[in-house]
């Protein structure tokens, strides 16, 4: 038996409480009705997101959010799980990245090295976080908690970044931990 993405998807919601956006459709399992109908994007706009994913979680000992393919994982979810306004401030999102970066630092963000991608995500994370700006870029929570989340469930995130056990044995409360273990897949 495979890992069951809807079913870690729904644990990993859970778990967070279920702040992320789009949450409401995971646990209910019913779309919104508001969407932009025929949503979707291209193989260059699915680069796009597999590099700005690849910044938040790049390749390291295990493979980054590219390899486990993110960038696809953001459009179903987007188009699945966002309704209409969502689905706008996202799209604005990736617009206003393309078209500030290169503007901020005179590079695309596709040939930019992975410190200046990583230098202005982060800057835009400071932004939302300092309050400073009520209609701050809440985009980067977006492509922040679906990078985590399609990276997490995905298969080379559960059995290479995570431990995975398909099928657990018996239950262990109080399981002694070692610095460095990495923490078990849902």
């Amino acid at each position: 038996m495979g890992i069951n993405r809807r079913e870690a998807l729904k644990s990993m919601v859970l778990m967070m409480g279920g702040t992320m956006i789009g949450a409401n459709v995971i646990l209910t399992g019913c779309a919104p009705e508001d969407r932009i109908e025929g949503l979707d994007f291209s193989e260059s706009e699915i680069a796009f997101m597999d590099e700005i994913a690849e910044t938040i979680i790049p390749a390291t000992d295990t493979p980054g959010a590219k390899e486990a393919g993110v960038g696809s994982f953001m459009t179903v979810m987007v188009r699945e799980t966002y309704n209409k306004e969502q689905q706008e401030t996202f799209i604005n999102g990736l617009n206003d990245i393309k078209k500030n970066f290169k503007s901020e630092v005179g590079v695309e963000f596709m040939d930019a090295s992975h410190e200046q991608r990583l230098n202005f995500l982060n800057a835009l994370n400071e932004e939302l976080r300092s309050g400073n700006n009520e209609s701050g870029p809440k985009y980067i929570s977006m492509l922040k908690d679906l990078t985590v989340l399609g990276y997490f469930t995905s298969e080379i995130g559960a059995t290479q970044a995570l431990r995975y056990v398909e099928t657990p044995g018996r239950y262990d409360g109080c399981m002694d931990y070692k610095k460095g273990d990495k923490a078990f897949a849902l």
